[in-house]
């Protein structure tokens, strides 16, 4: 938002969980106050039923950003998914449309036969995703289903990407992992005690939103329905939506220094004053 502020920049959201107009406390979006700030773009304007993708994102993010450049502002792109920042730099599978039934099985499947079913047809993506992932084995499936092709082939041909386009200034933000995974835990109290509890339930009482939908798998959600359920107290809910925190931080940690380009500046500064001079000075320099 500073940023924004200083250069006439419109803030674009880039984390796949704030994209849902259902989970503004436990995806942490930008409050009402904040989207009054500085203009907001692509937070909450999806329906927790929907399922969106980072094809859809992407082809979003480049309206967005188009739509910033002919009003002579600065996208700000801000966000944890790096699969969507991906997508949108590089390109995008040209997969088609996937059959709703085929899509519709697949996603109700547990995740133990949706595998299963994967290595029977595409052997080389059963072996490299894990049993357990859900999102990436339901995807893997119902595109071999529905197309005859596998994902990988897909992917082979990527277009629309908009990385040699356009002028990208990148900062990744990887900052003292104690200070941080501190910051998880007071934030999920701070949500707990802010709504988090009646926004998942919310969520959970919605019968058109699929069990495997994201929107439902999102940290916190889960936790809150087996405290619902009776399963979990509220303390223990907590401690369970932390640790699940602090689990994906550390990993989005490991994501963030290896996997984006060798030129992306990392930063560990945490105040806002010393991240802004940084960006200052690499948006001064020219490419």
């Amino acid at each position: 938002m500073a940023i924004a502020e200083k250069h006439r920049g419109v803030v674009i959201n880039a984390d796949s969980a704030q994209v849902y107009a259902d989970l503004r406390i436990l995806s942490a979006r930008p409050s009402a106050e904040d989207e009054a700030r500085v203009p907001h773009r692509l937070f909450g304007h999806v329906d927790g039923a929907d399922i969106y993708s980072a094809a859809r994102w992407a082809t979003d993010a480049r309206a967005e950003i188009a739509s910033a450049h002919a009003a002579g502002l600065l996208p700000v792109l801000a966000g944890g998914t790096g699969l969507y920042m991906r997508t949108l730099l590089d390109g995008i599978a040209p997969v088609p449309p996937i059959d709703q039934a085929i899509r519709d099985e697949v996603r109700a499947m547990p995740v133990a036969k949706a595998h299963a079913l994967l290595a029977m047809l595409d052997p080389a993506a059963a072996a490299r995703l894990a049993p357990a992932d859900t999102t990436r084995v339901a995807r893997a499936l119902e595109v071999i289903r529905s197309t005859g092709r596998t994902l990988a082939s897909w992917q082979e041909a990527r277009i629309g990407g908009i990385g040699t386009a356009i002028d990208l200034k990148a900062l990744v933000l990887l900052p003292d992992r104690d200070w941080l995974l501190a910051r998880c835990d007071a934030r999920l109290e701070a949500m707990f005690a802010g709504g988090a509890i009646e926004e998942a339930r919310a969520v959970l009482a919605r019968t058109d939103i699929l069990p495997a939908a994201p929107v439902r798998r999102a940290i916190g959600v889960s936790e809150i329905g087996a405290m619902l359920a009776g399963t979990f107290t509220a303390a223990q809910a907590l401690v369970a939506a932390q640790l699940a925190t602090r689990q994906y931080a550390k990993r989005q940690f490991t994501w963030f220094r290896n996997q984006p380009p060798a030129m992306w500046h990392r930063d560990a500064a945490t105040e806002t004053c010393a991240l802004l001079h940084d960006f200052e000075t690499r948006l001064a320099q020219t490419t």
